[in-house]
C-alpha cells in the first residue's frame, strides 16, 4: 500500500523526528512511504494523477492546501479530509464553527479595520490574529485603544479575541480517540506532560466531531469560566507526547486499511450490480 506524506519544508537533517520514526514503523509493516516536500515541487497543472492509496496532509502551506484540494476533487483519499483542513486553517470559519457547536472559546470578532475595535479595547485587552496564520506568526496583543491608531491596517482580515491573561497554556493532542496534554509555560517555552480533565477531553473530541478531524491539536487556556480553546490545527507536531510515533503509525495504518476495505466493498458492490443487471 502506497502512502504519500505532504510536508512543507525539508529541515536539516530530516523532518520532525516523530514523523521519521513513524515512517520507519510503517515501512517495517510493509507500507511504501513517499514524502513530498513543498519546496522541491514542480508539477504541471492538468497532468496530476491520483496514484497513491492514501495522502497524509501534514503541511499548512497554501501550496499543499491547493494541491490537496485537487487530490480531493479527483477522488483521492486524504488524512485528514480536505474540507476539515480547509475549515480549520481559516480562523474565521473555525471560531464560528466552534462557538456554534458549543465549544468554549474567548469572545471573538472579525474585522478588516482594527480602528473599529476601539470601544472593545477600552473594556479589555484583545489579541489580534491573521485569519489564516499559524505558529504564532503575526499575532499581537493590544492593551490600550491608543495602540490601534499607530498600527498599520492589515492587508487581510483578522480574528480578534478577548485576551485572557494566563501563565500556562495546554497543548492538547488527539490521535483518533486518544487525548494527551502537554502544559507549556508562557515566556520560557518549557513543556511537560499533564493530565487531561474529563471536561477538556470532551471538548477536544467534540472539536474533532465538529470538523471531521482525527489527527489534530488544540491550544487551551484556563479562565475564570473554565477551559477555553484559543486555537485548533490539523496534524500538529505531537512533540513530547509519550510513544507518539507508534500511536501515529497504528492510527495511520488502521485508517489506510479501512479506506482500502471500503473501496473494495464499493468495487465488489458495483460488480454485483453489473452481474445482476446482466442476468435480468
Amino acid at each position: 500500500m502506497n502512502l504519500y506524506f505532504l510536508l512543507a519544508l525539508r529541515r536539516s537533517p530530516s523532518p520532525n523526528p516523530i514523523l521519521v520514526e513513524t515512517f520507519a514503523i510503517l515501512r517495517k509493516r510493509g507500507f511504501n512511504i513517499e514524502v513530498g516536500m513543498g519546496q522541491d515541487l514542480l508539477l504541471q497543472l492538468g497532468h496530476m494523477a491520483v496514484t497513491r492509496d492514501l495522502y497524509v496532509l501534514k503541511s499548512h502551506t497554501a501550496l499543499w492546501l491547493s494541491l490537496a484540494e485537487i487530490i480531493h476533487a479527483r477522488g483521492g483519499r486524504l488524512l485528514n479530509p480536505f474540507p476539515a483542513c480547509l475549515a480549520v486553517q481559516n480562523k474565521i470559519v473555525a471560531v464560528e464553527r466552534m462557538r456554534a457547536g458549543g465549544v468554549p472559546t474567548p469572545r471573538s470578532w472579525v474585522t478588516g479595520n482594527p480602528n473599529l475595535l476601539r470601544a472593545i479595547v477600552e473594556e479589555h485587552p484583545v489579541i489580534i490574529k491573521p485569519y489564516n496564520g499559524g505558529r504564532g506568526l503575526g499575532i499581537r496583543i493590544v492593551q490600550r485603544s491608543g495602540e490601534l491608531a499607530t498600527s498599520r491596517a492589515p492587508s487581510e482580515p483578522v480574528v480578534v479575541q478577548e485576551y485572557i491573561r494566563h501563565d500556562d497554556e495546554v497543548k492538547v493532542y488527539v490521535i483518533g480517540e486518544e487525548v494527551f496534554g502537554i502544559r507549556m509555560r508562557s515566556g520560557d517555552g518549557r513543556r511537560w506532560s499533564c493530565p487531561i480533565s474529563d471536561e477538556v477531553r470532551e471538548i477536544a473530541l467534540r472539536c474533532g466531531r465538529l470538523f471531521g478531524l482525527r489527527l489534530y491539536g488544540l491550544d487551551v487556556i484556563e479562565s475564570a469560566e473554565g477551559p477555553l480553546v484559543v486555537d485548533i490545527n490539523y496534524f500538529p507536531s505531537y512533540r513530547d507526547v509519550p510513544n507518539a510515533a507508534a500511536l501515529l503509525a497504528d492510527f495511520i495504518e488502521g485508517y489506510a486499511l479501512a479506506a482500502a476495505s471500503t473501496r473494495l466493498r464499493r468495487k465488489m458492490g458495483g460488480i454485483g450490480t453489473v452481474i445482476r443487471a446482466s442476468a435480468q
